[in-house]
């Protein structure tokens, strides 16, 4: 709070502003979303708090209201505001569908409580009297006057209360989940303990006073360097949760689209189209990811007249022999069904005549087989409908069984 500028209070105040100006229209088209109304009521307050906590903001609002430290109860009424909206975001944070009304319950009681807070501050603070503007230490100068110094210590308890009950949350919460989840509430529960000890500082800092001490410094110096840290800190741990699920579940696209190229490239020739893996770069993930399946499906359905049950028996029998799961020798033996059949499917096709099935399917034909089992005049094949199967499906054509199918269906291409 020395800094004359603001802009310790100012710059993330405004990066705040900008995060909430891209919840706004979310929160417009799902007004009903309790966490998402949640998660802009804490960032609203926690602007608030950043600008009402400037120095300039402070000296403006008492130049404008003519009252000497008008800008005290804003300040901690702003303070407590975000404390329980920290406590609300947790409730419906950590709150499943299934326990929507219980934790109904628990924000209406949070709420109340933080608005009875706020009167009080208020309250206390119209009761009391403050002739002199105090814009960094108003704490401990005012420590021992009556009202003024129980508002003080009503907004402290309460910020002390909510850090106590936030921390035991977030802990107890992070014992159940794993992965990004685990290290957010890691970061907001190490942020709440870091507001602790901010609390912890304040009533020295005033305690000092009333034994006609001068511990000034813990208030305006360490206890204000310590706020800021931890609103860091439990600002990253509500981000980063989010921020991992969007690049796990972006890395895990990327992945998928890599892993099914071969099992594309087996079957580029049956395809009735050719989609341009190279893209350009406005092209998203899930675009490319879903015309690659829905090729690889039309390239399938092409070939399936073609797939032949004894080719895959025995490359089952074959894949069996060597130590790999169920799922593994299943796309293995599909593989290398698929692999005989593509080669197959070249030989038989009229010269220059498209012989996919694009024009013989429906939708359904075309995004995923109807059902766990495809069955044509010739065959009963488990070919996947999944996008997991695709993709063992797709590793497998690399392993040797396969390797060995695909060439026997080529030496007897060559044979004839």
């Amino acid at each position: 709070m020395n800094d004359p500028h603001g802009l310790a209070f100012y710059v993330p105040g405004t990066f705040l502003a900008l995060i909430l100006g891209t919840r706004i229209p979310a929160l417009w088209r799902h007004p009903q979303d309790r966490l998402l109304r949640s998660v802009c009521v804490l960032l609203t307050t926690s602007i608030g708090v950043f600008f009402s906590c400037a120095v300039p903001t402070m000296a403006a609002v008492n130049r404008l209201t003519g009252v000497p430290n008008a800008a005290a109860p804003i300040v901690y009424s702003l303070l407590t505001a975000f404390s329980g909206a920290n406590i609300l975001l947790i409730i419906h944070w950590s709150r499943g569908p299934d326990e929507a009304d219980r934790a109904a319950r628990w924000a209406r009681r949070c709420t109340a409580v933080t608005a009875a807070v706020i009167v009080a501050v208020n309250v206390l603070f119209l009761l009391g009297d403050t002739p002199v503007e105090r814009l960094t230490d108003l704490d401990t100068y005012y420590a021992s006057t009556p009202f003024i110094r129980e508002m003080i210590l009503l907004y402290l308890l309460a910020h002390t209360t909510a850090g106590v009950i936030g921390s035991f949350l977030c802990a107890r919460w992070a014992r159940e989940v794993h992965g990004g989840l685990k290290a957010g509430l890691a970061l907001i529960t190490l942020g709440y303990l870091l507001n602790l000890s901010y609390d912890v500082l304040k009533f020295s800092a005033i305690g000092a006073r009333w034994a006609h001490r001068d511990w000034d410094q813990l208030s305006t110096r360490y206890a204000a360097a310590l706020a800021s840290l931890s609103a860091l800190v439990a600002g990253l741990g509500f981000v980063l949760p989010l921020l991992s699920q969007r690049l796990a579940a972006y890395w895990d696209m990327w992945r998928r689209f890599y892993e099914l190229r071969p099992l594309w490239r087996e079957l580029r020739e049956a395809m009735h189209r050719s989609i341009d893996l190279a893209a350009g770069p406005c092209t998203s993930i899930e675009i490319r990811v879903t015309q690659l399946e829905s090729d690889i499906h039309d390239g399938i359905l092409a070939v399936s007249p073609h797939l032949d049950a004894r080719q895959r028996e025995r490359a089952l029998e074959e894949a069996r022999r060597s130590s790999r799961s169920a799922d593994d020798v299943v796309a293995i033996a599909d593989a290398a069904a698929l692999a005989h059949a593509v080669v197959v499917w070249g030989r038989e096709r009229p010269a220059g005549k498209d012989t996919s099935l694009a024009g013989q399917v429906g939708p359904a034909g075309l995004l995923g087989l109807p059902g766990p089992f495809r069955q044509n005049h010739r065959s009963v094949l488990t070919l996947p409908d999944h996008p997991a199967g695709l993709v063992r499906m797709s590793r497998a054509l690399s392993s040797d069984v396969v390797k060995s199918f695909r060439d026997a269906a080529a030496l007897e291409d060559s044979r004839r």
